[in-house]
């Protein structure tokens, strides 16, 4: 890629601030903005030039691509950086897993900024590989790129004010980062006993009530739209309400979902449903910077050459991109060259076979429900269906079985039962499993289950799908949850099994990032990890037999 940080362009400039528009022609010397000169009204003939995207919260391995070659594909869609939780490695590899993150990061002149993770490992009740304390937590604070402690999943622990838990957000404030929150149906006077801890944003809102709540307790609310769970329908009118309390991020964003677009998609959304536009550049541009004092550009003097021309501000499709005054993209064209990542990981599950699937009779039993676009799943009770001295799976009434299996060393599966699911033949798997990333697998029947769950573990990750026609998988050889591969290539395939995945039965929007986090303890009702079904309203394990 050429490096030419200099340019002039003439064209509608976006005066958030100001809240005008007006044409001019726009300078810049050495990446950074050096004049803005008013030449006259707006002029439809010209383009419109917006401060760049941000995502103010993502865990960039959700899309099963490194930093590098995440940015190589969101600059298309006007991204220019992203604030981004790293706790997903972290689980795998610890510190040596985040290091990872940064160091790939600084190859490529997309700004990915991170948090140092404050739930390593997000309970006890489950196996991971890593474990972040106050000592490790004090280290990566220290790094140039590391913006904030990372969200604050143990919400009952800031209730309790635990003294561990207090630590952590206490050393973070005490060195002026800010301290995400993730804090799931809180409202009223537990939001503000959590937000008084000293917790600043929330990204888990799914009413309105809620997001409300929370802003009153005097934190800002990240509308989320990822691939799973997707709350921008539910909380889009806290834009109009407080655009100076609201930031949108996507949390978990699969590959083949970033292919097609990222944050410029929720801005058409927007728009579409009448929100004003300098809040909404205000909500995805400013609000960020300002919140976690990121050296990104407001289009301001002086400011790096951060931004993106539009054609018209209705679609925000971008024509041109740039960062640090050097074109990132244009026309959908990233310029950003593909670099070939490093390699690291640690797994050692053991194969798996159908008698280890085997549950003992029972006349009713906790059944994990799946609601589709929603991160919270509920607990139903059935009676389940009986054959040879086991219970099997009931395709009539979609309890389908699920397990978990250790990659860290070898151990026996844990094993549930699901709904919502729909699958009527054959079995999906992952090791992207939040956020140990365990083995997971949900299926119509054992065979299938052993046999995608086996492909998984013998390419040491990756999801994979088997059918009649086989198991078709793609591997994830960093740290059993990203891909070393061409993004495009990578968000190809993974459409692929997701169509196969929905050929078997599934009508899920996205079965295998709904499958992702049934292993997620922290998200209420019901939850699977490789230690057994757990119950996120008690926070404690409980019995699959009701």
């Amino acid at each position: 890629m050429t490096s030419v940080n200099q340019g002039r362009i003439r064209i509608n400039y976006i005066a958030i601030e100001q809240r005008r528009i007006f044409a001019a022609e726009v300078s810049w010397q050495a990446g950074k903005i050096s004049a803005i000169t008013e030449i006259g009204p707006e002029d439809p003939q010209l383009d419109y030039l917006a401060p760049g995207f941000i995502d103010a919260h993502i865990h960039i391995e959700s899309s099963m691509l490194p930093p590098s070659e995440f940015g190589r594909l969101a600059v298309r869609h006007g991204t220019i950086g992203t604030v981004s939780d790293p706790h997903e490695i972290a689980n795998v590899l610890g510190v040596p897993g985040v290091e990872f993150m940064l160091e790939n990061a600084r190859s490529t002149p997309f700004k990915a900024f991170f948090g140092a993770p404050s739930c390593v490992p997000a309970t006890p009740f489950e196996t991971a590989n890593g474990d972040l304390g106050c000592a490790e937590i004090e280290t990566l604070l220290q790094q140039p790129e590391v913006c904030c402690l990372s969200e604050m999943m143990n919400f009952p622990g800031v209730l309790a004010r635990d003294p561990m838990v207090m630590a952590k957000i206490e050393l973070a404030l005490d060195k002026g980062y800010p301290v995400d929150g993730h804090a799931p149906g809180l409202k009223g006077e537990e939001a503000r006993s959590y937000a008084s801890a000293g917790i600043t944003t929330d990204h888990e809102c799914f009413t309105l009530q809620e997001a409300r709540d929370k802003i009153e307790a005097g934190m800002s609310i990240l509308i989320r739209e990822g691939s799973a769970a997707r709350n921008f329908d539910a909380l889009h009118p806290l834009i109009s309400e407080r655009p100076d309390k609201v930031m949108l991020c996507s949390d978990d964003l699969h590959p083949d979902d970033l292919l097609h677009g990222h944050i410029n998609l929720l801005l058409a959304r927007a728009t579409a449903a009448g929100h004003n536009l300098f809040d909404l550049l205000q909500v995805a541009c400013f609000n960020p910077i300002d919140h976690y004092q990121l050296p990104l550009g407001k289009l301001a003097i002086g400011d790096p050459m951060d931004a993106v021309a539009l054609s018209d501000h209705t679609n925000f499709t971008p024509k041109q991109v740039w960062i640090d005054g050097q074109l990132m993209a244009e026309n959908g064209r990233s310029m950003l060259d593909y670099n070939q990542p490093e390699r690291i990981n640690h797994f050692d599950a053991r194969r798996i076979e159908p008698n280890d699937l085997a549950i003992a009779p029972a006349e009713t039993i906790r059944v994990i429900q799946v609601q589709d676009g929603s991160l919270v799943t509920r607990e139903s009770q059935h009676s389940p269906k009986i054959d040879n001295g086991q219970i099997v799976p009931d395709l009539d009434n979609d309890i389908l079985p699920i397990c978990v299996i250790n990659r860290y060393q070898p151990s026996k599966p844990a094993m549930g039962f699901i709904r919502g699911f729909g699958l009527t033949s054959g079995a999906i798997a992952s090791s992207v499993a939040h956020d140990s990333h365990n083995v997971i697998a949900v299926g119509a029947d054992h065979q299938a289950i052993c046999a995608v769950a086996n492909a998984v573990i013998a390419h040491q990750g990756g999801v994979a799908v088997t059918s009649n026609n086989g198991v078709d998988i793609l591997p994830l050889p960093i740290a059993g949850i990203m891909s070393d591969g061409d993004g495009d290539k990578v968000g190809t395939h993974y459409a692929e099994l997701d169509r196969q995945a929905k050929a078997l039965g599934s009508n899920l929007h996205a079965p295998f990032m709904t499958l992702s986090f049934m292993a997620l303890l922290v998200i209420p009702e019901l939850k699977l990890s490789d230690k057994g079904l757990f119950d996120g309203r008690t926070f404690q394990f409980t019995d699959l037999v009701a």
